[in-house]
């Protein structure tokens, strides 16, 4: 009986020692968590490393658009932009679709080789011009929005295929117009981030602020 007793006692006090975070029943530890050595992370925490950001990226996003956003940037020019954007894809979807035809007769004698190299030619052309004005395209910022807390900025630019495309970006991130070595009489004008190579262009003098006080709290006066 007495010797139960101690057995007793001394399962409970490992079992109470191990709920502290330093188990020590000796044997296997079973369910695979082992005791973490010096300068290793615990199963817990590698777990919230990976995962935790993704979740709260996506969280933040769903939260972002939907904000309430004051337009501070506009473009007029915008859709005519995106008008020529998806002009040029079709220009360049035509002339690739009546390229085999056009060597399929040329193989058969019913057109000579100047047609085939004055299409072809022009179906480089139109994919060339098509890359550069892509290129273009997707970097204008058509409009810019502030958040009613002034610390998210909502840019909206084209993609390749001339729909609109909306981010997010916190506003401590977004360079000042004097941080990026330029001045605001400029025509063109960067929108660069302390965190990202990419650059965006917008411009003050084909476009228009809306809110010049917004607009001063993002890029500065």
């Amino acid at each position: 009986m007495i010797s139960s007793v101690l057995l007793l006692r001394r399962f409970t006090s490992n079992i109470l020692s191990c709920s502290r975070g330093s188990c020590l029943l000796p044997g296997r530890i079973t369910g695979g968590v082992q005791p973490c050595a010096p300068g290793h992370t615990p199963i817990q925490q590698s777990f919230r490393g990976p995962l935790l950001p993704n979740i709260t990226a996506l969280g933040r996003y769903s939260d972002f658009s939907t904000h309430k956003y004051t337009m501070i940037y506009t473009l007029p020019h915008m859709k005519l932009l995106r008008a020529v954007s998806r002009l040029k894809l079709l220009q360049t979807a035509f002339t690739v679709v009546i390229l085999p035809p056009v060597f399929i007769f040329y193989l058969q004698g019913v057109v000579p080789f100047s047609l085939v190299s004055y299409t072809t030619g022009t179906a480089l052309f139109a994919g060339a011009m098509l890359y550069t004005a892509s290129h273009f395209f997707r970097r204008v910022v058509g409009m810019m929005y502030l958040d009613s807390s002034q610390t998210t900025l909502k840019v909206s630019h084209l993609t390749f295929w001339g729909r609109r495309c909306d981010i997010y970006l916190p506003v401590s991130d977004v360079m000042t117009i004097a941080d990026t070595g330029e001045f605001v009489n400029e025509t063109i004008l960067k929108l660069k981030r302390y965190s990202s190579p990419q650059t965006l262009y917008f411009s003050t003098h084909f476009g228009r602020v809306v809110d010049q006080q917004g607009f001063e709290k993002v890029f500065g006066t």
